[in-house]
C-alpha cells in the first residue's frame, strides 16, 4: 500500500522508524477507532514516539475529528 519513499518522509519528519510505524499501524487495526479514550491514548502515543508535545486542545481536536471521521484520505499530501 505505502511504498518506502512514504516510510521515509514520515522517518524523516518524525524520527520513528518503519518497523514503529508497522507496529503502531497493526496496533491501529485492533483497536476501536470510535473509542474516545482509545484515541486520546493514540494521540499521547504518538506524540511519545514523534517527540513532539501535543497540547489538550489540540489532542481535543485531533479526536474529535476522528471521531467525526473529518480526516484526510490521503495520507501522503499531508507529510
Amino acid at each position: 500500500m505505502f511504498g518506502d519513499s512514504f516510510f521515509k518522509k514520515v522517518e524523516d519528519k518524525s524520527g520513528v522508524d518503519k518497523n514503529t510505524i508497522i507496529s503502531l499501524a497493526n496496533k491501529l487495526q485492533n483497536s476501536n477507532m470510535k473509542d474516545e479514550k482509545v484515541l486520546h491514548d493514540l494521540v499521547q502515543e504518538i506524540s511519545s514516539l514523534t517527540g513532539k508535545s501535543v497540547s489538550k486542545e489540540k489532542e481535543d481536536k485531533i479526536v474529535g475529528a476522528i471521531l467525526k471521521d473529518n480526516v484526510p484520505n490521503d495520507l501522503d499530501k499531508m507529510i
